[in-house]
């Protein structure tokens, strides 16, 4: 039997952004690892978090993430899932 147990973990990642004539940070999409680009198509109201951060909800696709600046670095919070195997006992 496998079972799998799901959490997230910071995956750093490339972003095209500009910065708006208010000097406000405005990220346009996310260039994956394999090259691929995702273009940013929600992108809500921006939250400082840990004090030190940005936090933008996106979209990508058809799903909805956080995207996280902490200059000079963004990152999304990637699923990972475990699996075990159980093995039964005779």
């Amino acid at each position: 039997m496998v079972s799998g147990i799901e959490y997230r973990k910071r995956k750093y990642v490339e972003v095209v952004a500009r910065f708006d004539e208010n000097g406000d940070l405005c990220p346009l999409a996310i260039i994956w690892e394999d090259g691929r680009r995702f273009d940013i198509r929600r992108q809500a109201t921006s939250l400082k978090v840990g004090g030190n951060g940005l936090r933008f909800i996106v979209r990508i696709g058809s799903q909805e993430t956080y995207l996280f600046y902490e200059n000079p670095k963004w990152y999304v919070e990637a699923k990972v899932y475990e699996s075990s195997h159980v093995e039964a006992k005779s």
